[in-house]
């Protein structure tokens, strides 16, 4: 039968499992348990070893090597010269039993030059800058940039960076794409004896008040949604990003004010970072500590708030 993919004539492949449409470029090299999904564009320079699963609609741009381990998912775009890695040591001659897996999430991007080093989960739809060099994993929709990488920012549903725009105290941000999330302004006295922030009328009674500070300020905290526990964020000192998700769409707020605090209601995904090294970050809890109200895996996150639709046959993002 008559393969339904292209492979040039200075290419060779190995592998009989290539999806439909697929083209491979000249001086690929694919090996013969290689994976290889539909209407992917493998460029010129490019090498995939065995152990390797490339989903549909993928780019991999030229001087590209894909090791054992690899797991690359739907809609990837895969940059010039990126380098991945499957040993985190590396010695001649010398070659583990097994090598530790490496998967990107569908629609994810990894920009020329970056370094993803082994195990590392880089979610759906990030995006991965230019030359960074990955040493963690990259949550989903995040912005990652930097020797370490490092998360500046997401990017939402139309891969646009979400408004930072958001500067409490001076009017509530303009078509904010999650609902649910809101500004709540605290009352605001001063004289010659000082300041004094008060918030009254919140959503919920507080059982649970705690405080984040000194964190270092290229570090994230949060990355979690919570089953039933109400959250009221107020930076009193410095200043600190946090991007909240509904599972459809993004926002990013800046809270750099104690007049102002961000409500975060159940079942929503918020992330804390860039804090500035003198930040002070007061969050009241409508619930005790419970870990089981936590949901700390994104893609569980999704699973639980399809579920709550009455469109729940819709596609997730």
């Amino acid at each position: 039968m008559t393969a339904k993919y292209f492979v040039h004539e200075l290419a060779r492949c190995e592998s009989e499992h290539i999806g439909d449409g697929t083209r491979i470029w000249a001086f690929v090299h694919v090996l013969p348990q290689a994976i290889v999904g539909r209407d992917c564009n493998l460029c010129d320079h490019v090498f995939l070893e065995n152990d390797v699963i490339v989903g549909d609609r993928v780019t991999v741009k030229s001087g590209v090597q894909l090791w054992d381990g690899l797991r690359v998912g739907d809609d990837v775009f895969v940059g010039p010269n990126v380098s991945f890695t499957n040993d985190a040591f590396p010695r001649s001659k010398h070659h583990p039993s097994t090598f530790r897996a490496t998967t990107i999430e569908p629609g994810a991007s990894i920009g020329a030059g970056a370094t993803v080093l082994p195990g590392i989960v880089i979610g759906r739809r990030a995006m991965v800058g230019a030359g960074a060099v990955v040493t963690r994993d990259v949550p989903p929709f995040s912005i990652v940039v930097g020797n370490p990488a490092r998360i500046v920012g997401y990017v939402d549903a139309d891969d646009q960076r979400v408004a930072r725009g958001h500067r409490f105290g001076w009017g509530a941000p303009a078509a904010a794409s999650v609902a649910a999330v809101s500004l709540r302004p605290l009352i605001v006295g001063a004289d010659l004896r000082g300041r004094v922030a008060v918030a009254e009328q919140l959503p919920f009674v507080p059982s649970r008040i705690f405080m984040v500070y000194d964190v270092p300020s290229l570090e994230v905290r949060g990355e979690h949604a919570h089953r039933v526990c109400e959250q009221f964020l107020v930076c009193v000192a410095g200043q600190v990003t946090v991007a909240v998700d509904d599972g459809r769409a993004r926002d990013e707020y800046l809270l750099d004010s104690p007049g102002i605090g961000l409500y975060i209601p159940p079942r929503i995904w918020a992330t804390e970072f860039r804090y500035s090294e003198d930040a002070v970050l007061v969050v009241a809890a409508s619930h005790p500590y419970d870990p089981d109200d936590y949901i700390r895996d994104y893609s569980q996150f999704l699973d639980l708030i399809q579920l709550d639709r009455p469109d729940s046959a819709s596609p997730r993002l």
